[in-house]
This record gives C-alpha cells, sequence and structure tokens, in this order.
C-alpha cells in the first residue's frame, strides 16, 4: 500500500475512533473528555499501523507494549480495543460504572487488551521502563509505547525514569508527550509550565521530535523514525489541543473531567460524523 493511501486510511480510522469514544461517554453523561481526544489520532496511529499485537491473543508475549501513563484517557483506547475485536462494542457501557470492566482509569486486571495499570500519575514511565528493560533482557524485538500528559511531568518520578531510560539505552520504549497546555485544574503554563518539553528530555538523553499531534502522517513518521534509533530512548512531543474534535470541550479551560447535556453531545457527534464522512469521502477518491 502507498503512504497516501495508508494515511487516508489512518484518518478514518481516527475519525471513527472519535465518535466511538463520544458515544461511550455519551453513555455516562460525564467523563475525561478532554485528555481522551486529544489522542486519538496516536492511538489511530499505533492500532492502525505501527502496533503489533492480536486481540485473539491479548496476552501474547512478543505483542508491542502500550501503557497509558496518563490513565484518564483511556476511554479512547476503549474504543479502539472494542473495534478491534478485543471484547464486544456493547461493553463500552460500562464505563465508569461501578463493578464495569471499563474504570476511569486503565485496569489490566478488568479490560481485555490493557498492559498496565494506570493512572496515579507519574507512575506509569516507571512501568514502561521496566517492561522495555525486561524485553531487551528476554531478546524480544518488541516495542514498548509510553503516552505521558503535559501536567503529569509535573511529577519527579517522570525525571528519575528519564534519567534510567537513559543510562539504560532504552532504545525500544518510545515516549509520547501528550503537549496541550492543560492540566486538571487549569493551564500549564499557570500551574508548572512544561512549553519547553523537548528541550527537558533531550537534556536528559532522549532522542527528541516534536510533531502536531492531529498530523497524522507527521505523527506516522515519527514514529518510524523513533523505531529506527539506536541507543537512546525516543521521546515524541505531541502538540495537542485538549478535547480535539468534541465541540462542547475543545478550547475551554475546565475540560479535563466533564458533565454534559444530552444536547450538547448530540450536537458533538453530528459534527464528529460528518468529519468522519469527509474522511471517508477522501479515502475513496
Amino acid at each position: 500500500m502507498d503512504n497516501a493511501r495508508k494515511i487516508k486510511e489512518l484518518r478514518v480510522f481516527a475519525e471513527e475512533i472519535r465518535v466511538l469514544t463520544l458515544k461511550e461517554f455519551e453513555y455516562t453523561g460525564f467523563g475525561h473528555v478532554g485528555g481522551a481526544m486529544s489522542i486519538v489520532e496516536l492511538i489511530a496511529v499505533l492500532y492502525g499501523s505501527e502496533m503489533r499485537f492480536d486481540p485473539k491473543n491479548p496476552n501474547w508475549e512478543d505483542r508491542d507494549y502500550l501503557v497509558v501513563s496518563k490513565g484518564h484517557a483511556g476511554p479512547a483506547v476503549y474504543a479502539t480495543l472494542s473495534m478491534l475485536g478485543y471484547f464486544p462494542q456493547e461493553m463500552l457501557r460500562e464505563l465508569n460504572k461501578g463493578g464495569g470492566r471499563l474504570p476511569s482509569h486503565c485496569d489490566r486486571n478488568k479490560t481485555p487488551g490493557i498492559d498496565m495499570t494506570t493512572g496515579s500519575l507519574g507512575q506509569g514511565i516507571s512501568a514502561a521502563n521496566g517492561i522495555a528493560l525486561g524485553n531487551r533482557l528476554s531478546k524480544k524485538d518488541s516495542f514498548t509505547y509510553l503516552v505521558l500528559g503535559d501536567g503529569e511531568c509535573n511529577e519527579g518520578q517522570v525525571w528519575e525514569g528519564a534519567m534510567f531510560a537513559a543510562q539504560y539505552k532504552l532504545d525500544n520504549l518510545v515516549a509520547f508527550i501528550d503537549l496541550n497546555g492543560q492540566q486538571l485544574d487549569g493551564y500549564t503554563k499557570d500551574i508548572m509550565d512544561m512549553s519547553n518539553m523537548g528541550e527537558r528530555f533531550k537534556a536528559f538523553g532522549w532522542n527528541v521530535q516534536e510533531v502536531d499531534g492531529h498530523d497524522i502522517e507527521a505523527v506516522l513518521n515519527a514514529v518510524r523514525t523513533a523505531k529506527k534509533t539506536k541507543g537512546r530512548p525516543n521521546a515524541i512531543v505531541l502538540h495537542t489541543k485538549k478535547g480535539h474534535g468534541c465541540t462542547f470541550a475543545e478550547g475551554i479551560k475546565d475540560n479535563h473531567h466533564i458533565n454534559f447535556k444530552p444536547e450538547q453531545m448530540k450536537e458533538a457527534l453530528e459534527a464528529a460524523e460528518k468529519v468522519l464522512a469527509a474522511a471517508k469521502a477522501a479515502a475513496a477518491r
């Protein structure tokens, strides 16, 4: 398949993930809309092109691993996993439900296809380091992918993990920093300015790239470049918008965990479905 065709297919996949994630939130009437929407393109690239996995065997030992350290973005991953056949889409109705299998933050003991329990922010990098190092010691050629939030990078454990990954030359680790400029209770520039994220990771000895996190082609090329890097861990800084593609969440300050009205979701879904239809039309040309 030529690259242009692949980009179009991944664009469709991303918009399908976005629509299904919104429907998932529709079942609950609330949730971590902002941070889930901002990583949709990344998730589409990983599961639609770059990751090695098997929905029929979620614990396949030679698979690539995904650690969503900003575990509140789990709903976008859940939607994707259901589309790939890890579990029935009907199960998406269990999001945030007591006793359900789709908790607010990722939990490997509850959800098929989730590789690591996360949500205690800052700790995911340690888990990803351990997975990457363990797989290398076992002589596996798998990659470990890690998703960090920019607000999450306020945590000191992130930088302890950054030192560890560089010290042990974990070139089978690719970290994505979702630089959407917002965190739970405000803008990162007002709380702990992380705008020079790429320079920070470079200072810790990482190979760093910075791209538009909503540009499918840019994200795909960055991942492929990272996978060719030898001797250093990889950081890809994704410049994104929190709540991207959700009409009632994008561009507002308090969009981390929000309640919404049915009519707001109806409008958001109609807008997202139009974008999906346009992506499908472009892919068919």
